[in-house]
């Protein structure tokens, strides 16, 4: 897979940049939970695993772009394993790509009801521990409380910079990687 775009790649330096991506509405939240759902109902991941996935990825659909790897998409496949797991869809689809990812989980054991398995299947979408315990925190309290999900589609995106975190309005949009000191100096305050 890929480190997905609205990851915080902690260890690294953080960019001088503000990321080339566009950030735009997300789908509204039961026509999302409606996808989650058909997902497991396919597939056996559970509805709120993969909404996690989502939210670290791109914020719900939130971020549209490449993530630094090259991963694409609202679920943020390599064109590889999209290939492989896309069940021939649309990487760039919502519904396609929450699919995608459940068939991708699941063939990595993500769906087999077992703490090892589900925790397999995470280090293997996104070759990092941090990550897998980040979404299956996510994940834990979505499953709790079905508001915590809400909460969760309603967050902004944050992109942390060498200048410190930034907060990129939806309607931002950029075709490349700019510096952060000039994209702060375009924003009106």
């Amino acid at each position: 897979m890929g480190r997905g775009c609205a990851g915080r790649d902690s260890g690294t330096v953080a960019p001088a940049t503000v990321p080339a991506w566009r950030v735009v509405e997300p789908l509204a939240a039961p026509q999302l939970r409606a996808y989650y759902a058909e997902a497991q109902r396919r597939f056996g991941v559970p509805w709120s695993v993969l909404a996690a996935v989502h939210l670290v990825e791109t914020r719900m659909g939130r971020i549209v772009g490449l993530s630094t790897a090259g991963a694409q998409g609202p679920m943020q496949f390599l064109a590889d394993t999209w290939a492989r797991y896309g069940l021939g869809g649309d990487v760039w689809n919502t519904r396609d790509a929450i699919l995608g990812a459940a068939n991708y989980l699941a063939a990595n054991r993500g769906a087999d009801g077992t703490d090892a398995g589900l925790d397999n299947a995470l280090y293997r979408y996104n070759n990092d521990a941090r990550y897998g315990r980040a979404v299956r925190a996510y994940a834990a309290l979505m499953q709790a409380d079905g508001r915590a999900f809400l909460g969760f589609h309603a967050w902004q995106v944050y992109y942390r910079t060498s200048l410190g975190d930034v907060a990129l309005p939806t309607g931002y949009a950029s075709s490349r990687r700019m510096p952060v000191q000039e994209w702060l100096a375009s924003r009106p305050r």
